[in-house]
């Protein structure tokens, strides 16, 4: 009896030790995206993504998924946030075509966005179109994540929204290399040093709330900053990112989610820089 009482004991603990370590994968997103699409019609459209895998379960039951619409109306307006601080450096980078969007990954840990103490490294960016935020119900033609995270993969996402206007220069900056990549999903390319700086926005004008990933597994306690300043974007750059991938949907943004009674700030900060 004893010896059999320490085998369930062993066992117990094997199986704690698995699902601890596996928690962490969980909370980032997927990089193979084959198994999900954005075409509401499709069996892996949004409405089922919760249903393809027990651990993307958070894509339908979470309370604190994203993306929202922001209303003016209701926001509470602050100062106290801050002026973004945001480090950011050159650093070596891969474009990759992950199937439904295309992802800038920086091999360098030396980026970072600090919130409230804590130091959360950029590690990618990617796009999506249309807008996944919407501002009083407005959605806009493209939006830009850069996605933070600290070594116990908490994440923080800052959003850029753009509008058809003139061309995106960090976008013109990645053109041949997005051409190279184009239709070819899982295609890589070195992209040498690139500057996140290049990316500019209003650091002291913000929205800032409490959210999910925007893709499976739709993990929650994602800390987002929608910049307020909209920036402007050609449609050409909006057509090759879409083109680029090459999938069967005309869209890869995941539809509004329900604010469930949380607290969106809008900070109000300083002289702009």
């Amino acid at each position: 009896m004893a010896k059999l009482t320490s085998i369930v004991l062993i066992s117990s603990l094997v199986m704690a030790f698995v699902l601890l370590s596996s928690c962490p994968a969980m909370s980032q997103e997927v990089e193979d995206e084959s198994e999900f699409n954005y075409d509401e019609k499709s069996d892996k459209g949004p409405q089922n993504w919760g249903n393809i895998k027990p651990e993307w379960f958070m894509c339908k039951n979470g309370t604190k998924q994203s993306p929202i619409n922001i209303s003016n109306k209701s926001v509470q307006i602050v100062s106290n946030l801050g002026t973004l601080q945001i480090n950011y450096k050159p650093s070596n980078a891969t474009l990759k075509n992950r199937g439904h969007d295309i992802e800038l990954k920086f091999k360098s840990n030396s980026n970072y966005l600090q919130i409230n103490g804590t130091l959360y490294v950029l590690k990618q960016l990617h796009w999506h179109s249309p807008s996944e935020h919407t501002i009083d119900g407005k959605r806009f033609d493209l939006e830009l994540h850069l996605v933070h995270q600290t070594p116990s993969e908490k994440i923080a996402v800052i959003g850029i929204l753009y509008k058809i206007g003139t061309p995106d220069p960090f976008l013109s900056l990645l053109k041949k290399d997005l051409e190279a990549i184009s239709k070819s999903n899982g295609a890589e390319r070195e992209v040498g040093k690139i500057d996140p700086n290049l990316i500019t926005f209003d650091r002291r004008q913000y929205y800032r709330y409490i959210g999910s990933l925007t893709t499976p597994p739709c993990s929650e306690n994602v800390t987002w900053t929608i910049v307020k300043e909209v920036k402007s974007v050609s449609k050409e750059q909006i057509d090759l990112l879409r083109n680029a991938v090459h999938d069967e949907s005309n869209s890869n943004a995941r539809p509004l989610q329900p604010l469930n009674g949380r607290l969106v700030q809008l900070n109000k900060c300083g002289p702009k820089i």
